[in-house]
């Protein structure tokens, strides 16, 4: 059966998350499109030769599978709709109800590709309590080209990362800027950075600004060629901490919400070398925290996810589901759907997906 997949995209930082996946469909003769629901995704696969352009394109190309890197994704078009997620779970804060939002549902899909046992627990709880989806341990598309880790001498580069959240981000601290100017002056270390795609242009100008021998900018979302440069990284509370500790390579964070063991902490700006320096050293209590964090996030170290993830989705597109129930009425979120894309209609895909072999 020549199965069509779509991978369904809204922000330009889905697009590394979605190639994986790509590649795997494509190996094995599958079709494969894409689709972006926002225009920051539509300039990111314009230069792509199968990106749909509109609503109706995806309406009539009528997929089988669709691969999701959205929170949502649209309830009237065909397919069994699958969540790959767009980030790791940070833990950057807990909502109102002590819970992270990483575990809320939209009551859009009928399976969750898990990246490991921590994601896999938080929605099979979900699961009792809501019976309309599937849940699945297929590892993080994302990271399968970090595998498998190299190794390499120290270069002292540390790879600088902030999330967009401007209570969280530590570059919007100017004690922060002006201690890594500083450093990078000196040459002790040598500096990679790169920011979220939502950061304003006036912080990103603002760290552009310090360019020299030392220190270099890289507008990219395609952030595991400088995981792999770097030796250490300084962040805040980003995700991307969660796919750099893949390495099981140290991270320093500033004033991150949660005092994990797995990280090295820093509350004063002033202490950022010795912190660095620390990091360096790979202190052997902290690469065993690393070890055991990452077995409950991600014990997948094979590059193999994306194949996990396809084998996972046809097998549920082919499932027998009568045991799941209908996906909830959910009226705001279709409606809020439907004004994003611009498209009405009284078409809702409420059954579990299914097509019989």
């Amino acid at each position: 059966m020549n199965y069509k997949f779509l991978i369904y995209i809204s922000y330009s930082y889905a697009l590394p998350i979605g190639i994986p996946l790509e590649k795997e469909i494509l190996k094995r003769g599958y079709t494969v499109k894409w689709f972006a629901d926002i225009e920051d995704g539509k300039k990111a696969i314009q230069a792509k030769n199968n990106a749909l352009q509109t609503i109706n394109d995806v309406l009539d190309y009528k997929p089988d599978i669709v691969l999701t890197a959205t929170d949502s994704v649209p309830d009237f078009i065909t397919g069994l709709k699958v969540q790959v997620f767009h980030g790791f779970n940070a833990q950057k804060r807990p909502s109102k109800k002590n819970a992270f939002s990483h575990f809320r549902l939209r009551g859009f899909f009928d399976l969750y590709c898990t990246q490991g046992p921590s994601t896999t627990k938080g929605f099979k709880a979900q699961q009792t309590k809501h019976p309309y989806f599937e849940v699945i341990e297929t590892g993080w598309s994302k990271v399968d080209p970090l595998f498998p880790i190299e190794k390499k001498e120290k270069t002292n580069t540390v790879m600088i990362a902030s999330t967009f959240t401007e209570s969280l981000s530590l570059a919007y601290n100017d004690d922060i800027y002006q201690e890594v100017k500083r450093l990078s002056n000196q040459g002790v270390f040598n500096f990679i950075m790169v920011l979220h795609p939502k950061m304003p242009e006036a912080i990103v100008s603002k760290w552009k600004s310090i360019s020299n021998d030392n220190f270099k900018f890289h507008n990219t979302t395609d952030l595991i060629p400088l995981y792999k440069q770097a030796d250490i990284m300084f962040a805040d509370t980003t995700s991307a901490i969660q796919e750099f500790l893949l390495q099981k390579k140290p991270v320093v964070t500033f004033k991150h919400t949660f005092k994990h063991d797995y990280l090295i902490h820093l509350e004063n700006p002033y202490d950022l070398e010795n912190s660095l320096k620390k990091a360096l050293l790979y202190p052997e209590q902290l690469i065993k925290n690393i070890t055991q964090f990452l077995n409950d996030l991600h014990p997948y170290f094979d590059g193999k996810s994306s194949k996990r993830i396809i084998d996972a989705s046809i097998m549920q597109l082919h499932k027998d589901k009568s045991e799941l129930n209908n996906k909830p009425l959910n009226l705001v979120r279709k409606y809020k759907m439907r004004k994003r894309l611009n498209h009405f209609t009284f078409k809702s895909y409420n059954k579990p997906f299914t097509i019989t072999k």
